[in-house]
């Protein structure tokens, strides 16, 4: 591949502005190769709202030099075009992968976007020990091992990792934590693991327990389970009734899993896409099937132009979807694609092993393809009902409150602490398409100034730090490409009342924003019943809605939801600090020698017990850094 090639309208281009979209583009034609390679078109600003890729450069550009045999969407698209971005690839493989990490990266508005880019978890298999972890895995394959997915949910991947313990006994305990064992845990005590820490399996029979999980989650339960089926036999007739029950649970565990999904006879490992349309609207429907079983599905919801068919939709989705995802050995549509070769290459290359596409027309694979489908189906009816209430509420609340438009975004705060320690502000977001939880946030009160328990001064930290971002970080009219979520909030919703309405409104006039935003308080009655809450905003009396009214219900559900977003959080970071580790406090403990130090010594008080000739002797610890360590320890 070679490197990115910027092409710049020459001198007389740029003095000429009345020049359209397609002369600009004509200029670049002319200097244009006939190899593959990706595109990219950029508006007067400089942005990119275009990327393509095609076999023959030249030849692609080319149909972009007329408006003429164009659709509505791509005129605009040409008429935007000022300048002009090159990328020359050996293939027009690599140019549609390129392609897809591009528009995934740059998120142009004219292309049809992947709008959650959601990571999936695997089940993990951790080879790096001499015992095997069983563990739940997201993100970046770093750790060596065998991983198994992907799953639609967290809940499928521990509900199969709690089945797959009690099946293979394997254990679930960090490296450290096995390394400080005396005696089995409670996981032993209860028959959901072998208890290799402590020399209850030997390593090499607990590898035999591996090697059998490791069969099971590549498809061959069959022959686990004949195996098992044998051992429990001849366990019977040897009266050793203990090993026989134990298998018996095995056993159990193992149909119990298989029949948590919708199996399939001749589909071993498989993603099946399906996409339906609706009013200008895109569902695509992804179903995972690993070791012939249903591993669940997700619904995704593109941003693409109402003229686009369900082909041209799904073919970019799919290669934004394995662009950091490493694809099955087959993949099943729903449509045929019209360049469903060159994907296959792509994907080829991608998993660095032969994939194949198939859009299937009759037996099992036409059946999953159907579900799929189905599902897509009912999943987008269900997303525009909910899309079409929302707006009903979110109109019905901008005439309740006398705001200028239906706002698009609206944020709640609220802050959580037990007497002003690990306090924490948070803020939710909704808008049109509900609760937006990609754009919550929390922040960690960092003020020593501030009087324990102070929330008027911890949410003016908030609000500070938030606006003071947002001026320096976004234009006001600027907004997620993904998700269509405006950058800058139309209402802030305050749990409070009017002391603390009054606050944040200081804070926002102090902080001179360029834009107006609302500020409505909301407060419970004496008594703090639901649905005596007063309302507080600029140029009104405090005023109540009617009990029954559903902007009530909406506005107490997003109160209610930020409260429980505030002290989730506060939770979270109180527990954090309940087990921090005293190794974490000395400077110089990396989690190599931290990791290092607990095995050697089994745990945090053993260290601070050891000597400073002890700890030298430990490979890694100098003896300035066994010095430091020990007084750390001695002179608190």
């Amino acid at each position: 591949m070679e490197r990115p090639q910027r092409a710049h309208p020459t001198p007389a281009m740029t003095d000429q502005p009345e020049l359209t979209g397609p002369d600009i583009i004509r200029k670049f034609v002319r200097t244009l190769p006939t190899g593959a390679g990706v595109y990219r078109m950029l508006d007067e600003k400089g942005d990119v709202i275009y990327v393509g890729k095609a076999r023959n450069l030249r030849a692609r550009v080319t149909n972009y030099t007329r408006y003429e045999g164009n659709s509505v969407r791509i005129a605009r698209m040409i008429s935007a075009t000022r300048s002009m971005e090159f990328v020359r690839t050996e293939t027009e493989a690599q140019a549609l992968l390129l392609e897809a990490n591009m528009i995934k990266r740059l998120r142009p508005r004219f292309n049809v976007l992947l709008r959650d880019d959601k990571t999936f978890p695997y089940i993990l298999i951790a080879t790096d020990h001499e015992a095997p972890e069983l563990t739940k895995h997201r993100g970046t394959r770093r750790r060596k091992g065998h991983y198994f997915g992907p799953f639609a949910s967290a809940v499928a991947v521990n509900r199969t990792i709690a089945a797959l313990q009690k099946a293979f006994l394997l254990r679930n305990c960090s490296d450290s934590f096995y390394a400080a064992r005396t005696r089995p845990c409670l996981q032993h005590q209860i028959k959901r693991c072998s208890a290799p820490c402590t020399g209850v399996i030997s390593i090499p029979d607990y590898a035999l327990l591996v090697e059998e999980a490791r069969d099971f989650l590549s498809g061959k339960s069959k022959a686990v389970q004949d195996h098992l089926q044998k051992d429990m036999n001849a366990a019977a007739e040897a009266l050793d009734f203990e090993r026989a029950a134990l298998l018996r649970d095995r056993l159990g565990a193992l149909a119990l899993i298989q029949g948590s999904g919708m199996a399939s006879q001749t589909v071993a490992e498989a993603d099946v896409f399906a996409i339906h349309n609706e009013a200008g609207n895109f569902c695509v429907q992804v179903f995972f099937y690993r070791a012939y079983q249903n591993w669940g599905n997700y619904a995704f919801y593109p941003r693409a132009d109402d003229t686009s068919t369900n082909a041209e939709v799904l073919e970019a989705f799919i290669a934004q979807f394995y662009e950091n995802r490493v694809p099955p050995r087959l993949v099943l549509l729903s449509e045929e694609l019209a360049e469903g070769e060159v994907l296959r290459e792509a994907l080829t290359e991608r998993a660095e092993r032969a994939v194949r596409i198939e859009t299937p027309r009759r037996g099992e694979k036409r059946a999953l393809v159907e579900d799929a489908l189905n599902n897509a189906r009912e999943a987008l009816g269900r997303h525009l009902s909910d899309s079409a209430s929302q707006r009903k509420l979110l109109d019905a609340m901008a005439e309740t409150f006398g705001l200028a438009e239906t706002p698009r975004r609206i944020e709640v705060y609220d802050n959580s602490h037990i007497q002003g320690t690990n306090a924490v502000g948070a803020m939710v977001v909704a808008g049109l398409e509900g609760l937006s939880k990609k754009h919550y946030r929390t922040f960690n009160i960092k003020s020593k100034e501030l009087t324990p328990g102070d929330d008027f001064g911890m949410m003016r930290e908030v609000l500070s730090r938030r606006f003071t971002r947002l001026a320096a970080e976004s234009e006001v009219d600027a907004e997620d490409d993904a998700t269509g979520m405006p950058d800058w909030p139309d209402v802030l919703l305050i749990d409070g009342g009017a002391g603390q309405t009054n606050a944040v409104k200081s804070v926002l006039a102090e902080l001179n924003l360029p834009r107006e935003v609302m500020v409505i308080g909301i407060a419970k009655g004496e008594e703090r019943n639901a649905g005596r809450e007063t309302f507080f905003m600029e140029g009104r009396e405090p005023f109540m809605l009617p009990a029954r009214d559903p902007v009530l219900y909406y506005v107490q559900r997003l109160r209610d939801e930020a409260h429980r977003f505030a002290i989730g959080t506060h939770r979270a970071r109180r527990k954090k600090d309940m087990v921090k580790n005293p190794l974490d406090e000395i400077g110089g403990i990396g989690p190599t020698r931290k990791r290092a130090l607990l095995q050697h010594f089994g745990s945090a008080k053993a260290v601070s017990r050891a000597s400073v000739a002890d700890l030298a002797a430990l490979p890694g610890i100098s003896t300035a850094m066994a010095q430091m360590i020990y007084d750390h320890f001695n002179q608190r």
